[in-house]
C-alpha cells in the first residue's frame, strides 16, 4: 500500500500533478494559535451529570465493551445520540468567517442545555469547554477560545453529550466561507473515508476492516491518516473498548450485534505526525498543514453498522 506522491497524477483525472492539483496544499500565513480561554460555562443543577464528575475522578472513563440490547437502553442511548447530532447541527449553522471558537463553544453549551444534556466534555480530566473545536492543522481536542475564524478556514467541532446515562459522539468539519479546492477535497474525503469505515463492518468480521477500508482510499488521495488517535466504544461510559483503528492494523475484536463503538478518521494533508500544546489537549500537524475528521457514533444490528447520531429531519 503506498500513498500517492506529490509527483504522482492527481487522482481527480486531470492530468496534472498532484501537487499542481488537489495536492497544492500550502503552509499557513496565519497559523493557529492560543488564545485567551474565558471561564468554564455552567450547567443547571438539574441537569444529571457523568459519573466521572460526581465522584470526583480525575482519569480517563474507560469501560468495557459497550453492548445495548433491544429495550430502554437503547432508546436512552437513541436520545443521547440525537441530542449530539442536533448540537452538531446547531453549531455549524454558525460556522463562518469572523465568528470565534468561544462562541461557537456557547452556542453548543446553550444547544445542550435546552435538552436537558450535560456536555461529555466540560470538566473531563480538567478539559474546560462543551465541545472541542480543532483549527485547521489541529488535529483534534481543539480549546474554543477568542481566535476569530477566517475565510477559507476549516474546524472540526466534536460534540458528545451525556443524557439519561448514556454519551453519544459525533464530529463533523465545517468550511468558513470559501476554502482553497485542495481543502475542500481535503474535507470531502474524510466524509467519505467515514462512510467506507462505516460500511465495512459486519457481524462476526474482525474490526480491522475499518481501516482497511480507510487508509487505502486516503493513500489513493494523497493523504495521510492519524494513527494515534481513533475510535473507541461509548455508551454507559465516555471511552470504552474496543479501540477503532483507522489504518490498516490487525484487530483482535470481531464485531457482534449490540456493540456500540465510533469512527472517526481524522485525515491530513501532510504527515500524519502531531505536537502537544502546553495546554495539554491541543494536538497540530507536525509540517502545519490541514487535518479534517468526522465521526459517528454507531451500532452493530442485523449484520452490520447503524449510525445512530443523526437527527430525525
Amino acid at each position: 500500500m503506498t500513498r500517492r506522491r506529490s509527483n504522482d497524477p492527481c487522482w481527480c483525472g486531470s492530468g496534472r500533478k498532484l501537487k499542481r492539483c488537489h495536492g497544492a496544499f500550502a503552509r499557513p500565513t496565519h497559523p493557529v494559535r492560543p488564545g485567551h480561554v474565558g471561564p468554564a460555562r455552567t450547567v443547571p443543577a438539574h441537569i444529571e451529570r457523568p459519573g466521572y464528575l460526581v465522584s470526583g475522578h480525575t482519569g480517563p472513563d474507560r469501560g468495557p465493551v459497550q453492548i445495548v440490547d433491544d429495550g430502554d437502553d437503547l432508546a436512552r442511548l437513541t436520545r443521547a445520540c440525537r441530542v449530539a447530532a442536533e448540537v452538531l447541527r446547531d453549531v455549524g449553522a454558525h460556522v463562518a468567517p469572523g465568528v470565534t471558537t468561544d462562541e461557537l463553544d456557547q452556542i453548543a453549551h446553550d444547544a445542550y442545555v435546552r435538552r436537558d444534556a450535560y456536555p461529555s466534555t466540560l470538566g473531563y480530566q480538567g478539559f474546560p469547554r462543551s465541545i472541542c473545536t480543532s483549527v485547521n492543522e489541529v488535529v483534534c481536542h481543539g480549546i474554543g477560545d477568542d481566535r476569530a475564524l477566517r475565510d477559507g478556514d476549516i474546524v472540526n467541532v466534536d460534540v458528545t453529550a451525556y443524557v439519561d446515562g448514556m454519551h453519544g459522539d459525533t464530529s463533523a468539519t465545517f468550511v468558513a466561507g470559501a476554502a482553497a479546492p485542495p481543502v475542500t477535497a481535503l474535507v470531502e474525503a474524510t466524509r467519505e473515508a467515514l462512510a467506507r469505515g462505516i460500511a465495512a463492518v459486519r457481524t462476526g468480521s474482525s474490526l480491522d476492516a475499518i481501516g482497511r477500508a480507510i487508509q487505502p482510499f486516503a493513500f489513493d488521495r494523497g493523504l495521510g491518516v492519524v494513527t494515534d488517535y481513533g475510535g473507541h466504544g461509548i455508551g454507559r461510559h465516555f471511552h470504552a473498548a474496543p479501540h477503532i483503528d483507522h489504518v490498516v492494523r490487525a484487530s483482535a475484536w470481531a464485531a457482534r450485534d449490540g456493540m456500540v463503538f465510533t469512527i472517526e478518521p481524522m485525515l491530513t494533508a501532510g504527515v500524519s505526525t502531531h505536537d502537544r500544546w502546553t495546554d495539554g489537549w491541543t494536538e497540530v500537524t507536525t509540517d502545519l498543514l490541514p487535518s479534517a475528521q468526522f465521526e459517528h457514533t454507531v451500532i452493530v444490528r442485523a449484520g452490520r453498522a447503524h449510525v445512530l447520531t443523526i437527527c430525525p429531519e
